[in-house]
């Protein structure tokens, strides 16, 4: 494998626990890690971890990581040879990966050309089935905008909306009867516009309550694709993820097979280089092509768990100039994993972001589970980014071991200061339909009694209250002062 690397020193352009990631895989390899970040990052994890720190600023934390030029200046002030994106932010960003390229840096990731074709929703699509692939039935704005809403209509209800260039769920919208369909339409675009700059619009066939299962994929530059099996990734609240697992509970090995080739056979044709994930939505033994998200995935250590690789070393082994240090005859999955999301948020208030700051943190550990965290104690929640703080990632040698792994990390699983949903896990790791594996994207609005919070007894109830009124100063000032009747006694005794 590589020893004399083209690059010392990468640039993490991202923030919170993928950017902490990053940095001890870089730093394993021998290389610097270097990592920008906005003012409320300065004593983060990722900021503490990396072997330079630079700091960018902007008219909000979001728009600082969003700005390419500060980030590139940053990689030319700290000597940096390459760009490791993550994801979000500028990932999928093909004008931000064709900067690094002209500035002479390597984007650890696709080219901006497969980025724009495969990170375009409307393109991607087009171009799948051109491909032969399967793709559900859909109407597309660009194809003939005057006539959008009556071919949209004519797909038939309900129907999903969602932005071309959007992922992780914003602007996304279901429409159930013809009377909502310009309304639904207007907002999306608006969103659209709002969280991408583009306000372009796709509509498809929803299909009531399917799995999601996507596949990693991976390429080199001498055209090697092979995938790394599927994730599934069905429980979602709002369009999206909360929990992913791998192998999929509902996959026939016969459909695992045509699905993961399908992946492959996408990937291939688009001449992809580096990692990605082809999602698709399936049921009754029939799946289609969602999207193509040309980069990490927040579920990525799913894949690392069951085929014991670090996909991030191999993302910058490619982007080096290796082949693929693996083929598809080699790669053989073991075991069941899961990756749990902990996010600052209330399910019972309708998965309400909260803030707050980390007074306590206790992680689990134990053989088999993995923490990927971006937080730290005495750390600030704020609302300025997503509220995903950690990811709890469990492995066994079943789906029953690894869900009994999993409740005794979240049972052993301290966030105090900031509330969060690891109650709420909880309830799901216990709910039956989640034990048997019956799950699709509705399922949270199917069992909203796993997202209610159960009501406490009043003795528990009177207990906490005792404990917080002894925890506050004034109550405990006034429970151990002498009264001054008997303070003027003095020492005076019977």
């Amino acid at each position: 494998m590589q020893t004399n690397w083209p690059f010392q020193s990468v640039l993490i352009a991202n923030r919170g626990e993928i950017a902490a990631r990053m940095v001890r895989t870089v730093q394993r390899l021998g290389l610097q890690a270097v990592v920008v970040h906005h003012a409320v990052d300065a004593d983060t994890p990722a900021v503490r971890l990396a072997d330079t720190a630079i700091e960018i600023t902007g008219a909000t934390p979001v728009a600082a990581y969003l700005d390419g030029t500060q980030i590139l200046e940053a990689a030319r002030q700290a000597g940096s040879g390459a760009i490791h994106p993550g994801y979000g932010f500028l990932s999928e960003n093909p004008s931000f990966a064709r900067q690094c390229r002209q500035a002479g840096l390597v984007f650890v990731g696709p080219s901006a050309e497969a980025i724009e074709l495969m990170g375009d929703k409307v393109r991607a699509r087009a171009f799948v089935a051109q491909g032969g692939f399967p793709v559900a039935p859909s109407a597309i704005e660009d194809d003939d905008p005057d006539s959008f809403v009556e071919r949209a209509a004519a797909v038939g209800f309900p129907l999903l909306i969602k932005p071309a260039a959007g992922g992780g769920g914003k602007g996304m919208r279901i429409v159930r009867e013809a009377a909502a369909l310009r309304t639904e339409l207007d907002r999306a675009r608006s969103e659209g516009q709002r969280y991408f700059g583009d306000g372009r619009l796709y509509v498809e066939r929803f299909i009531e309550n399917p799995r999601h299962i996507e596949v990693q994929v991976f390429g080199d530059e001498y055209g090697t694709v092979v995938h790394l099996f599927e994730r599934e990734c069905s429980v979602q609240r709002r369009f999206q993820k909360i929990v992913e697992e791998s192998p999929s509970p509902a996959l026939s090995p016969q459909v695992r097979d045509d699905i993961c080739a399908t992946a492959a056979g996408i990937a291939r044709r688009a001449g992809y280089c580096n990692a990605g994930t082809v999602e698709f939505i399936c049921g009754n033994g029939e799946f289609y092509f969602l999207e193509m998200n040309t980069r990490l995935q927040v579920e990525h250590p799913v894949t690392e768990e069951i085929l014991g690789i670090d996909l991030v070393e191999h993302q910058l082994r490619v982007a080096a100039g290796e082949k693929l240090a693996f083929s598809q005859e080699t790669l053989r999955p073991r075991g069941h994993a899961f990756e749990f999301r902990i996010y600052a948020e209330d399910p019972s208030r309708g998965y309400l972001p909260t803030t707050g700051p980390v007074l306590a943190l206790r992680e689990p550990r134990a053989a088999g589970i993995r923490i990927d965290s971006g937080i730290a104690a005495g750390q600030e929640i704020t609302a300025a980014f997503d509220p995903m703080l950690a990811k709890l990632i469990v492995s066994a040698a079943t789906r029953d071991e690894a869900i009994a792994l999993a409740r005794r990390a979240l049972d052993d699983y301290a966030l105090l200061g900031c509330k969060t949903n690891i109650g709420f896990l909880r309830r799901l790791l216990s709910h039956p339909a989640f034990l048997a594996g019956e799950i699709h994207t509705g399922f949270l609005d199917a069992h909203p009694e796993v997202a209610a919070q159960p009501p406490l007894s009043d003795e528990t109830l009177h207990r906490l209250l005792a404990a917080a009124a002894l925890a506050t100063r004034p109550v405990r000032d006034a429970a151990d002062a002498v009264p001054a009747l008997h303070a003027g006694m003095g020492d005076w005794r019977n």
